[in-house]
């Protein structure tokens, strides 16, 4: 999740990028806060968010 995170925020940060990224600010949040809040973000917290964002 921090990778895509990191991903998606040098996508919209490349100055000749036109892709459009749905929720790109809410997972450039959640690497944020996984990255440097690691310890306030349970383990609960991140498998709700694979579960209900994972293609099925």
């Amino acid at each position: 999740m921090e990778i895509i995170g990191e991903a998606i925020n040098r996508i919209l940060q490349y100055k000749y990028s036109d892709i459009t990224i749905n929720n790109a600010k809410k997972i450039i949040g959640t690497r944020n806060r996984i990255a440097h809040e690691y310890d306030s973000i349970s383990d609960e917290v991140i498998w709700t968010i694979i579960l209900k964002n994972s293609p099925t």
